[in-house]
């Protein structure tokens, strides 16, 4: 039987947007028997220590991601209003590689590519892919965002320019029940 694993998860260091503390967030999918959980936040990994130890004590697989902001030029560039709005893109680390690649494109977003949010680009993702699973990401992300503002053809060619960066069995579309 397949179990629901909770993919996309913001916690209290997704400034303004998450409001999980850790340890209740770990103790929560335990009670709901969860067997595994993933840490997401917005542009950051602070959390992700306390939350592979949370995890691992309490016997849940820990995976460890997060949701980077997108450049939709270069990560570089920090001219006015074309820079300020990046698309959201959930990333997970299928492994040690992943992880390490995930903690550079961190860093990168911070140290170079920081313009009202900590930002990478997608020639940042071709180099640091591998060990990562990508999702196509919330609302804010590149894929829904095309598909809302120009159509299905265009938010396809979205879809296999990331299946080209991050391979056909990492690339997964994101489901989420958004009220609005």
């Amino acid at each position: 039987m397949s179990k629901f694993v909770h993919l996309h998860t913001h916690t209290e260091y997704s400034l303004l947007d998450g409001l999980s503390k850790i340890p209740k967030l770990v103790k929560a999918a335990k009670d709901m028997g969860m067997e595994a959980l993933a840490i997401t936040d917005h542009g950051v990994m602070y959390g992700a220590i306390e939350f592979y130890k949370e995890c691992s004590s309490a016997g849940i697989k820990p995976i460890i991601g997060a949701e980077l902001y997108i450049a939709p030029r270069s990560h570089k560039s920090k001219e006015g209003k074309a820079d300020t709005e990046p698309y959201h893109l959930t990333v997970l680390a299928k492994n040690y590689q992943g992880y390490l690649n995930l903690m550079k494109l961190i860093s990168i977003s911070h140290l170079e590519g920081f313009y009202y949010k900590p930002r990478v680009d997608k020639a940042l993702l071709k180099e640091y892919h591998e060990g990562l699973i990508c999702l196509s990401g919330c609302p804010g992300g590149e894929f829904i965002e095309i598909l809302d503002r120009k159509g299905i053809e265009k938010a396809e060619e979205v879809a296999k320019e990331y299946i080209e960066i991050f391979g056909l069995e990492n690339y997964f579309f994101e489901l989420q029940n958004h009220f609005y």
